[in-house]
């Protein structure tokens, strides 16, 4: 009995996709949600790297609540029947994949800032120029995404019975879907990727330089704010690397000069696949860089619940 390349793809929507997300979404959406509500709810006063953080952590959250409607369609082998769903979840799937990283740049930058001025006393250490940072990150980010909002629009009208809502590297439209592709590569991942590898490498600079005159207390944060930002450097390398070189190949394959055969175009898709899942995963690591950034944050939400936990005791 030959296997048939064509149910590959049937089967990694069913075995791996599906559980993948479900176990993402049981996994990040407490630790992002905590979050959130934790700086809304018992910070009281916020600083410029909170801001930062806060957005990360709702465009997490955000993104987090499409995958159990993805896990339930991909375990049921069907597809979005709903073209403003489908336009929505993808459009949310790529606005956090790409602001995540964005948002991770300017907590390097925000924390090399505190390293050069202690005393917290530069300009864009403020929170209002960090409102005015994130204001312009989302625009960046929406700019970055508007074209395959209209690709995504366009391959929708373009069916003709409108059932299938296909991912990113499957759609076809009146843009170079390659071109698109690589130039989000590069602005949306390659630059923010060195950005912050930019900043963790000038603040170990300016760490070796000041090492004697650092306070003990003041350098034990500034050790670990370095060590966040080669954390994030690393967790965006490894999980986003393997997927937009996959993309980027699936879309290539797609082209006629490609010469591919179908089993071949199908194990590059299958391939894919696999790394979508990975590329998602930052958003249920990414609550680890809020308890890690600093003491009061953690301080502050362990005291809150063990407030609530301790009027749960006294009414029962």
């Amino acid at each position: 009995m030959e296997f048939d390349c064509g149910q590959v793809d049937d089967l990694l929507e069913r075995y791996y996709l599906s559980p993948s997300y479900a176990v993402e979404f049981c996994l990040g959406f407490l630790g992002n949600l905590l979050v959130v509500l934790g700086y809304a709810f018992c910070l009281p006063r916020w600083r410029s790297i909170n801001v930062y953080l806060f957005n990360l952590a709702v465009s997490d959250l955000l993104f987090l609540c499409t995958l159990p409607r993805l896990s339930y369609l991909y375990a049921n082998g069907r597809s979005e029947t709903n073209g403003y769903a489908c336009v929505a979840n993808r459009y949310l799937l790529h606005v956090n994949l790409y602001s995540s990283i964005l948002f991770m740049v300017w907590v390097s930058m925000d924390r090399l800032l505190l390293v050069t001025h202690p005393a917290g006393n530069h300009r864009l250490l403020t929170v209002r120029a960090a409102l005015a940072v994130t204001a312009l990150s989302w625009l960046a980010v929406n700019a970055q995404v508007a074209p395959m909002v209209v690709l995504m629009i366009q391959d929708w009208r373009g069916q003709g019975n409108r059932s299938l809502c296909k991912d990113f590297a499957s759609l076809s439209g009146d843009l170079d879907t390659l071109g698109y592709s690589a130039g989000l590569t590069l602005t949306g991942y390659v630059l923010p990727l060195v950005g912050i590898c930019v900043f963790s490498r000038r603040i170990a600079r300016l760490l070796r330089r000041q090492e004697g005159a650092l306070v003990r207390r003041n350098a034990a944060t500034y050790r670990r704010s370095l060590r966040v930002a080669r954390a994030a450097a690393a967790m965006f390398l490894a999980l986003y690397t393997p997927y937009h070189v996959m993309r980027n190949v699936r879309i290539a394959s797609r082209r006629e000069w490609a010469g591919l055969g179908v089993c071949a175009r199908t194990y590059i898709e299958a391939l894919y696949m696999v790394t979508r899942p990975v590329a998602s995963l930052h958003s249920v690591i990414n609550p680890v860089f809020y308890f890690l950034m600093g003491d009061q944050f953690r301080e502050l939400l362990l005291g809150k619940l063990r407030q609530l936990i301790r009027k749960t005791n006294i009414t029962r």
